[in-house]
């Protein structure tokens, strides 16, 4: 399973927050904001997950559903989520299987030590499954405006 603009997104299965679990093809008619991140509790992290949160309205508002994933655990997600009220799931992929569909595992250098961890990355996929835009190597700031311009553009 690989991900490519333009094309529906292979469905897929995971464990999320709220003891649910997510199929992609259950969130047909309405927009999907997919976003991939390194660690719960991270400084960074929790930035992009507050700016989801303070704009969920907006989201909302435009049908889009926003579902956050990393390598943690459900239990890991469900202490971050409460702690900082995120109103939206979290998924987990502890296998990787999602990680690597969407290719966002890659090489890092994190204090000289090259280490193997998760690109920050979203992607945004239209209520009939089609993956239509795609971001890599996020900046925190200034993202979640760009992700509501882009599905403004739908």
């Amino acid at each position: 399973m690989s991900v490519e603009i333009g094309r529906v997104v292979p469905d897929f299965k995971a464990a999320a927050t709220g003891d649910k679990t997510i199929r992609l093809k259950d969130l047909r008619g309405q927009r999907v904001v997919l976003y991939f991140y390194p660690r719960d509790n991270t400084p960074g992290c929790t930035t992009e997950g507050e700016d989801f949160r303070d704009n969920y309205r907006k989201f909302r508002a435009r049908k889009t559903i926003i579902l956050g994933v990393s390598r943690d655990s459900i239990k890991s997600h469900e202490k971050f989520r409460d702690k900082f009220g995120f109103q939206f799931d979290l998924l987990a992929d502890e296998e990787e299987k999602l990680c690597q569909a969407f290719d966002v595992m890659k090489d890092k250098n994190m204090y000289g030590k090259k280490v193997r961890g998760i690109e920050r990355s979203t992607f945004l996929i239209d209520e009939k499954g089609k993956l239509r835009r795609e971001w890599r190597k996020v900046k925190v700031n200034g993202h979640v405006e760009e992700v509501l311009d882009a599905i403004k553009e739908l």
